[in-house]
């Protein structure tokens, strides 16, 4: 799931949701100083003249932010409503296809004979769509929102495309970048057009709502997966790049409608450039750090692909090519940090946001979630396939447990932070129950363990994760001003991303240094000519019958793997015990932050 996971009047007339209150200065950069709760919110009701509409508008948000709340103060409920139900429908499209997509990548890559791979294409996958969700802010806070959505649906529909045509391992990697960067900005996209269009106090209810489809598609992605692998895999891809963009469009047209209607109304004026087109290119060029992008991506592919591919490198560590990329990498993330901190104009990371100590803890626990989510989940549908001879539909329904329960779960989340006020102690509780579920699972992913045991333990995952997501959401939100929703949104998102390619990196290493070794120690002498073979192709794997000398070494092998990718997980995700103490307990429910007609 993911989620993995959107003006304000005068600062002096805001009201604090915390002991203490912080006056506030806008900027494209963020909230300095510490926590920051929004402006006072003006119901169209009070407002309905052209006069009140304009000052529903803050004339020193930035364009985008301007943009978004002239849109809510001059639709209607209906505009509301459709937008709430195409977002409905494109997480419902983002959810279905990625359960059956997901389901099919260990074939996939099988058929490239390049199984071992899913977590470098992950990696770079993940870390390009890291690298990408600050520039995307910066389209939604300097343009538009619907201009932003519009291109990262282009992006997600090419990678769909590319998928569905690839005809090598190279091809299906890079269309991988295209699809997670295009999907992973998408969603970003339609979350801060959630925080524009709903109030604080009910804001994890309206993510609850849009997220609430992946209950549904649970059922369906993985049975249709199947279907998918038994006729033709690469319609799981080509239907989805047809159906993307029908649902897609209805919700550009309907932003860019309202937004017209602003504009007509005088709510909006368009402000004419003097830069020469020369001055154009260098004037975004900076303004995206294009720069910092590089360093950011090259650096972070370059130093974590090392530790999925070392030991298939002939000198395995010593390999020269492996230490050239861990040290390139490195040097290529301390420029970064340099050149961002000291050279960069506009600063790739908005470090005024950090010293929120609210939006820094929020960060630092998707970080760690994420990494401890991603050490085990890569190989979770193969294990379940080769320990417990699941079907591609069965391994994708326990899979999905945690999309159906979450998704029913955080409607309750929702609930009761529009009830209480108050959001972190459910984060209190959630770490420590995320915990329990993957503790339990190193001792329950062992051979022959009845699968109920591993259900139970997606249960807890499911309530635990989240919980987590959108309480990390809800935190930095509360924590900044409408102005900065995007970036702070962007932020969590990087930090996310990033740890989903950290937490790759580790599964990897851990999946190329302990199943290889396993396998040769554990099969029979008839089988070890046949070794590489079975290392590369989860079809070969399931070949073998249950009960049959080779099969039960691959069991064993694999749950030798899968337990040393959940015992990092779980020590990893003590960190977060640490990192939750930061986020302020801020009532909510006297946040105050956008205006107009909200969900």
């Amino acid at each position: 799931m993911s989620v993995q996971q959107l003006g304000y009047e005068d600062p002096a007339s805001q009201q604090a949701a915390v002991s203490d209150e912080h006056e506030h200065k806008g900027s494209d950069a963020g909230a300095s100083g510490d926590d920051y709760e929004g402006g006072k919110l003006n119901h169209p009701e009070e407002s309905s003249s052209p006069a009140g509409l304009e000052q529903m508008i803050d004339e020193n948000a930035q364009a985008g932010v301007q943009n978004a709340e002239a849109i809510t103060a001059t639709w209607n409920k209906t505009s509301l409503g459709l937008v709430y139900t195409f977002m409905f429908l494109l997480y419902f499209v983002n959810a279905f296809q990625s359960s059956i997509t997901g389901n099919l990548t260990a074939y996939v890559t099988s058929g490239f004979e390049a199984h071992s791979l899913i977590p470098v294409i992950s990696i770079v996958s993940g870390v390009m769509s890291a690298a990408a969700y600050m520039p995307i802010a910066k389209i939604l806070n300097l343009w538009d929102r619907s201009i932003g959505f519009a291109i990262m649906a282009t992006i997600a529909t090419i990678g769909l495309i590319l998928s569905a045509t690839c005809t090598n391992i190279e091809t299906y990697a890079a269309s991988q970048v295209f699809y997670s960067v295009g999907f992973a900005g998408m969603i970003y996209c339609i979350d801060v057009i959630t925080a524009d269009t709903s109030s604080l106090r009910d804001r994890g209810l309206a993510y609850a709502f849009t997220s609430s489809p992946y209950i549904i598609t649970a059922f369906a992605g993985p049975k249709a997966s199947e279907g998918f692998y038994e006729s033709n895999w690469r319609w799981a891809f080509g239907c989805f790049a047809i159906i993307l963009p029908v649902v897609a469009i209805p919700l550009f047209s309907i932003l860019q409608y309202n937004r017209r209607l602003a504009k007509k109304r005088g709510l909006l004026v368009k402000v004419k450039s003097d830069r020469t087109l020369k001055q154009t290119i260098v004037h975004y060029v900076i303004e995206f750090d294009v720069l910092g992008v590089f360093l950011l991506a090259a650096g972070l592919v370059l130093f974590l692909l090392p530790f999925s591919i070392a030991a298939s490198a002939a000198d395995q560590w010593k390999s020269p090519h492996i230490i050239a990329m861990l040290v390139v990498g490195f040097v290529l993330l301390i420029c970064f940090g340099v050149a961002e901190r000291y050279l960069a104009p506009r600063p790739f990371i908005p470090y005024k946001l950090l010293t929120s100590r609210t939006v820094l803890g929020a960060c630092l626990c998707d970080f760690v979630y994420q990494i401890a989510y991603y050490c085990w989940a890569s190989y979770f549908t193969s294990f379940l396939q080769v320990n417990y001879d699941t079907s591609i539909s069965v391994a994708g329904y326990i899979s999905s447990i945690f999309d159906v329960v979450s998704g029913i779960w955080l409607i309750g989340v929702g609930l009761l932070i529009k009830k209480t006020g108050y959001f972190r102690w459910l984060f209190l509780g959630a770490i420590p129950l995320y915990m329990l579920g993957v503790g339990l699972m190193i001792y329950f992913r062992k051979p022959h363990m009845h699968l109920g045991y591993i259900i139970m333990c997606q249960i807890f995952l499911a309530v635990g994760g989240g919980t987590m997501i959108i309480c990390q959401q809800v935190a930095v939100l509360a924590a900044s001003s409408h102005n900065d929703a995007a970036a702070v949104l962007a932020l969590l998102g990087l930090f996310g991303t990033c740890g989903g390619a950290v937490g790759n990196s580790i599964s990897g290493a851990i999946w190329t240094h302990t199943l290889p070794n396993a396998l040769e120690r554990l099969l029979p002498a008839e089988s070890l000519p046949d070794l590489q073979d079975i290392y590369d192709s989860l079809e070969i794997q399931l070949s073998y019958p249950i009960g049959d000398a080779t099969r039960e070494a691959i069991m064993y092998a694999y749950a030798e793997a899968q337990s040393r990718m959940l015992i990092a997980g779980t020590a990893i995700m003590a960190l977060a015990l640490g990192f939750v103490f930061l986020i302020k307990n801020i009532k909510v429910s006297e946040v105050e932050q956008v205006k107009g007609v909200l969900f």
